[in-house]
């Protein structure tokens, strides 16, 4: 770890920040708002707060065909489909496992990446995903581990999630950005993907407009947004500064806060099994250590720091 104590409590910003995300979008769904709703004006809002960052991160790239590919793949892979998974759940899973379940996708993302020959086979790298999986089984096993036996369901749908964040990882390591930096094809896929969601919303009655008896739930959407947009502009800065394996570990802090922004906002309580699952959990992400790369959406990014392995262009 860098022995700059900027670098330090950047780290910590991020983590807190991130992690602070996933509370603010269970009490977003809180009162019945439903994926599509919530997916489209999130990504507007990330829109609003980065886009002027990205006219201020370097020369533009000319968009080609082949960008606006880009922009829907990672769209529907980083943000649109695992966040319908993602807000599907937070209503019926307490936040704090939730955190822990997102933070497991560089345990979905060292099979994948095997398939597709981004990363070469380690032992050590196996053990990590046992771990990871002892992890899931420790957290479902149990008849004392979720606070509901009828949870279970729903900590599978809620792995979807990071198994997508994992494969855009991957493409993304596969194929490149053709050119562009983060910020830009954040942006990008970030519009996409709202384009995406907004028919899909009016289409399915899920429209949401948040002026219209604003809330505490809109209210959390917004924050959680803006926090991953400022959030997101510090990771950047601080991968150009420390580098990616220094600022990954915010991964960790990512998955902590997350947990204890729940016990302290939602006043949540978890088993001894909960307990024994997260320290699996992380420390099969420790084991598997793919460097990082960035990511699209909010707030998994305690998964999506780690999803990305050593062939990744970006």
């Amino acid at each position: 770890m860098t022995g700059n104590p900027l670098y330090v409590l950047v780290l910590f910003f991020m983590g807190a920040g991130w992690g602070l995300t996933v509370p603010l979008a269970k009490v977003a769904t809180s009162t019945g708002h439903q994926p599509y709703g919530l997916i489209f004006w999130q990504l507007v809002i990330v829109v609003a707060v980065l886009a002027p960052m990205a006219r201020l991160s370097g020369k533009p790239v000319a968009l080609k065909p082949h960008h606006l590919r880009l922009f829907i793949v990672v769209a529907l892979t980083g943000a649109v489909l695992p966040d319908v998974f993602f807000y599907l759940t937070a209503s019926k899973l307490p936040a704090g496992i939730l955190s822990i379940l997102m933070s497991t996708a560089p345990l979905f993302s060292l099979p994948i990446a095997l398939a597709m020959g981004n990363d070469r086979f380690s032992w050590v790298r196996l053990t990590g995903l046992l771990f990871g999986m002892a992890g899931v089984i420790v957290m479902i096993g149990p008849k004392a581990s979720l606070p509901d036996p009828g949870m279970t369901v729903f900590v599978f749908l809620a792995l979807l999630a990071p198994l997508l964040y994992a494969t855009e990882g991957n493409i993304v390591a596969r194929w490149g950005t053709y050119g562009l930096d983060p910020f830009r094809t954040i942006v990008g896929a970030s519009a996409a993907g709202a384009v995406i969601t907004l028919p899909i919303a009016l289409l399915s009655g899920q429209w949401i407009n948040p002026l219209h008896g604003f809330g505490i739930p809109e209210a959390a959407l917004a924050l959680g947004a803006v926090t991953h947009g400022l959030v997101y502009a510090a990771y950047v800065w601080l991968v150009g500064r420390a580098g990616s394996v220094f600022t990954s570990q915010s991964a960790y802090i990512v998955t902590a806060f997350g947990v204890v922004w729940s016990m302290v906002l939602l006043g949540e309580r978890y088993s001894v099994f909960v307990w024994v699952a997260l320290a699996l959990m992380l420390g099969g992400i420790f084991l598997v250590r793919p460097r990082p790369s960035f990511r699209l959406g909010v707030p998994k990014e305690a998964a999506r720091l780690h999803a990305c392995d050593e062939a990744g262009p970006t």
